[in-house]
């Protein structure tokens, strides 16, 4: 079963087996943290394994089936390899594009960060709109998400929206999404029914738990609390249960409210805080590799990077890899594998495109 060079199944096998016999040290629990990374290590290493072994079996007995069909003639057993052949397609392309997420943070869960742009309500309502496409996306595949911060906008929609998205490689999968997404359609909120342009940001972080690499001091912090807001009555927060997180050092800020104690909103701005820094490492080491390189183009920071249009047609493009689909309802319903698909490819062959932004 060829995969491009993507999968070695002797060094994995050896890596398992080293990591196995890391496990058997009688001093291995002895270090809670390591030994949580190292078992996170080894289950990163064995899933792909068993998947390769698993699929491996699966050809060799499509493979055996479709021979004995071909010999007997058999019309019946044919059509059911042919439809058994498309599955095993599938299944070799999802397990393919697994093994091209090879970055540092690509198997960790996802921080979901949405931003209105300028367009107020309109912007805002469109915030909402990416919310439920994420959260469709997130359900399609199994996954658990959760709003874990908003601030909500004052007629439609929201300001700005975090959502934690917890599954298997979830932020390498997501990362794709990072930049401007542009909408165009004719406003529900103008009486007029002319065409609105709104823009929305859309950040994606790694959530981390633990990182060696990742330092964060209690002096470079300032803490601050205050009271949550929220839509009053009876379920409005009476307690400084909300956290604001300086990072004195970086002036990054985070933040979290939600109807939770302070103590699980310092937990998850602590979360996004990581995330945060390990994003500012990773761009500071591509911009330090682009300057070696003699080369300053940067793709998908910051930059437009998916046009959705419902009036006057319906088209969803993205701008880096020109893959579109021509129904934006199918996108909006969480239909995002296309998309991530084509970038990842792209970004795998080092043939990214540079936006058109048209």
């Amino acid at each position: 079963m060829a995969l491009g060079g993507l999968f070695d199944f002797e060094e994995r096998q050896v890596e398992s087996e080293r990591l196995e016999q890391v496990m058997l040290a009688p001093d291995f629990w002895n270090d809670p943290q390591r030994a949580e990374q190292v078992t996170k290590q080894l289950r990163h290493v064995k899933g792909p394994l068993e998947q390769y072994q698993s699929l491996s079996r699966r050809v060799s007995e499509w493979d055996e089936m479709l021979d004995l069909a071909l010999e007997e003639n058999d019309q019946e057993v044919l059509k059911g390899q042919a439809k058994e052949g498309q599955t095993l397609l599938d299944d070799l392309r999802a397990f393919e594009l697994t093994l091209i997420l090879r970055g540092p943070y690509d198997q960790e869960n996802a921080i979901v960060s949405l931003h209105a742009g300028a367009g107020g309500t309109e912007a805002q309502d469109w915030v909402s709109m990416l919310l439920r496409m994420y959260v469709r996306w997130a359900e399609k595949h199994g996954f658990k998400a959760d709003i874990i911060d908003s601030l909500e906008g004052e007629e439609a929609g929201y300001k700005s929206v975090s959502l934690e998205i917890q599954g298997e490689n979830a932020f390498g999968f997501l990362r794709p999404e990072r930049g401007v997404h542009r909408l165009i359609r004719i406003s529900p909120f103008d009486a007029s029914g002319r065409r609105h342009t709104s823009f929305a940001s859309v950040e994606v972080l790694p959530d981390i738990e633990n990182d060696a690499t990742i330092e964060i001091r209690p002096e470079d912090l300032k803490v601050d609390t205050f009271r949550a807001s929220g839509a009053g009555g009876q379920h409005i927060n009476k307690t400084d249960s909300a956290v604001r997180i300086t990072h004195l050092p970086t002036g990054i800020v985070v933040g979290c409210q939600s109807e939770r104690s302070q103590h699980s909103n310092r937990e998850t701005a602590m979360k996004m805080l990581r995330g945060k820094l390990a994003e500012l490492q990773e761009r500071q080491w591509e911009e330090h590799m682009a300057e070696l390189r003699g080369n300053h183009a940067e793709i998908g920071w910051g930059s437009q990077i998916r046009t959705y249009v419902f009036q006057p047609y319906s088209v969803v493009r993205d701008h880096r890899t020109r893959y579109e689909v021509p129904n934006a309802q199918t996108v909006m319903n969480g239909e995002l594998d296309g998309f991530i698909e084509a970038f990842l490819q792209q970004e795998a062959k080092g043939a990214l495109q540079p936006e058109d932004n048209a």
